[in-house]
């Protein structure tokens, strides 16, 4: 087989080994095979039909991405690469502290679903609702209509959070968060939103804007996955999974090689 520079190391494997093949069985194609061929997809930008000859058929890539996908595997890999690369750096399994922010992405021309029109930014499409632990790496995400406020859509990140991160104590979040959402986050979980104003929003003083460059700094790293420059799928729930197969993947490369 072809040895593309996508392909999981036998390191990198044996970690996810564990957690999408918990019983071993004789398959038709392996899931290393299967899975290589996901990350190919994520980061060439190619079309399920043109994935190479390479890898399984597509209809089998395609059918355990899904599968994957429902089942909340590609979720729990996420959590479990982000405890170990937060344990190696010395730190917590659980952040004390979350940053907020959202991107608004194109979508590709035969997606009608969960899209919206971002006057702001003039795109159509959808937003990336993220929020990145202190190292940038991905707690939780939401893609919703680009059209969406975002202290209107944030509760839908912000839930997500709910149950998985027993340290958190705090969000960082810049001015398109101001409002009622202190409130209605500090009331529903007991968490402090904290809203850092950049200079242009508070033009009478300058001052540097701690921590908020990290999540700006998580969406630059996406822009390495062509299959995220543009979304091109026709469910929103599948884009979210694109983007923590991309963490997966980023926060692989920083722990094993």
């Amino acid at each position: 087989m072809e040895q593309y520079s996508t392909n999981l190391t036998d390191k990198q494997w044996q970690v996810i080994e564990k957690i999408i093949n918990p019983q071993e069985r004789k398959r038709k194609y392996s899931l290393r095979n299967i899975m290589n061929a996901i990350l190919y997809l994520l980061k060439t930008g190619c079309q399920w039909r043109m994935i190479p000859k390479d890898f399984a058929p597509w209809e089998s890539v395609y059918y355990y991405f899904s599968k994957w996908k429902n089942e909340g595997v590609i979720e729990d890999l996420l959590d479990n690469i982000r405890s170990q690369v937060r344990t190696k750096s010395g730190r917590e399994k659980s952040p004390s502290l979350g940053i907020i922010d959202s991107r608004s992405v194109k979508t590709s021309h035969h997606v009608d679903s969960d899209r919206g029109l971002d006057g702001n930014k003039k795109i159509k499409g959808r937003k990336q609702h993220i929020i990145v632990d202190t190292q940038g790496n991905l707690m939780a995400i939401a893609v919703h209509e680009a059209n969406v406020h975002d202290s209107k859509g944030a509760p839908e990140v912000i839930e997500k959070l709910s149950y998985k991160f027993p340290r958190l104590a705090k969000i960082l979040a810049d001015g398109g968060y101001r409002g009622n959402l202190a409130d209605w986050v500090l009331d529903k979980f007991g968490w402090e939103l904290v809203v850092v104003l950049s200079s242009d929003e508070c033009p009478s003083k300058f001052k540097v804007i701690p921590k908020r460059w990290i999540v700006e700094r998580s969406f630059a790293w996406l822009e390495n996955f062509r299959r995220l420059t543009i979304d091109y799928e026709y469910h929103a729930d599948t884009a979210e999974t694109m983007v923590q197969l991309a963490f997966c993947k980023i926060m692989f490369n920083k722990i094993i090689g």
